[in-house]
């Protein structure tokens, strides 16, 4: 049994992991909600297609008891990573998905223990910002002996998809939060922190990203933030649902990512680092795609994982022309 299953591959990113994944020669299965999509979907990559709702958890586990993993590109994650989680640890398939939302790392600690016992890995954040976050701050931390602090940024820039702004406008009202002496507390939203992304100092402003628990979970630094700059028309308003599907291919060549990291060691030394990478869309599907390769070719562990955790450091600069450069070292 080696089977991959994609849920939400008719969706915008769902698409392009789906297509990856084929290209990749892995045995795949679309599956999702909209059967007429998905069977065009499958006929056009030559995979199989699998239509069910996740409010039912028999057939969620029916639909997963042949499969090796499915990968989850249905948001808003907050309704459909419970469902599959558990459907998963019942149907004895590695769990991955995409979320940028704290939701899917959140269960994926509740469930660890129970993943663990049934020999299941809980991958959230296989693609996305939680892989590149967590490989830049990764390399900066291997220059200080003992991580005390990390502080990261995220450049998000060109328009979103209409899946993310969706997503976004429903966590709107959720807490700030950062990480205090190992804890996360709130935070106040209107407090900035200024970060250098390549082109000099901008002000980018503190967000509760999921980064808040991996990093901690590979980390162990006490204290952790999380910070977005936003440029350009990357967040959108008015009637999220008329929204085009996701940013064009030309738009996502036209707009690249950036993160920067500073983090600090227990003896004071600091270490800045910043990563460069294609847009969003485009590194999240390969990313995702890789990892299921990688975890179908046997790098898989029981229980919650994070993708630097499971993969290296490295993991993100495997990812199209992804690099990563350390600035600079200073106490």
């Amino acid at each position: 049994m080696n089977r991959l299953m994609i849920y939400g591959a008719a969706g915008y990113t769902g698409r392009m992991a789906a297509a990856h994944a084929q290209a990749a020669g892995l045995d795949l299965i679309v599956a999702g909600r909209d059967g007429e999509r998905l069977a065009e979907l499958g006929r056009a990559l030559g995979a199989a297609h699998r239509v069910f709702p996740l409010d039912q958890d028999e057939a969620v586990e029916a639909a997963l008891h042949d499969v090796a993993m499915v990968l989850n590109c249905a948001g808003p994650f907050l309704r459909t990573a419970d469902p599959l989680m558990r459907g998963a640890i019942r149907a004895g398939a590695h769990y991955l998905d995409i979320a940028a939302e704290l939701d899917s790392y959140r269960l994926a600690e509740a469930y660890d223990a129970r993943a663990r016992t049934a020999g299941v890995m809980l991958l959230p954040g296989s693609g996305g910002s939680v892989a590149m976050l967590g490989s830049l701050a990764g390399r900066a931390a291997e220059r200080v002996s003992r991580p005390s602090a990390v502080r990261v940024a995220l450049h998000v820039a060109g328009p979103m998809s209409r899946g993310s702004a969706i997503s976004a406008s429903e966590n709107l009202a959720a807490e700030c939060l950062q990480r205090v002496d190992g804890v996360l507390r709130p935070c106040e939203p209107s407090v900035t922190r200024a970060f250098d992304f390549g082109g000099g100092l901008v002000s980018c402003f503190p967000v509760t990203l999921p980064d808040l628990m991996t990093l901690w979970r590979e980390l162990r630094a006490p204290d952790i933030g999380t910070f977005v700059y936003v440029s350009g028309n990357a967040f959108l308003t008015g009637d999220l649902a008329a929204l085009p599907d996701g940013p064009t291919a030309s738009e996502r060549e036209d707009h690249r990512y950036q993160a920067s990291v500073e983090v600090t060691g227990a003896d004071g030394k600091a270490v800045r680092a910043v990563l460069d990478t294609v847009n969003g869309y485009s590194f999240t599907p390969m990313a995702a795609a890789e990892a299921a390769r990688r975890v179908l070719a046997g790098e898989a562990r029981p229980g919650f994982q994070t993708p630097a955790g499971l993969f290296g450091n490295g993991f993100a600069e495997t990812i199209a022309d992804t690099t990563i450069h350390i600035l600079e070292d200073q106490r």
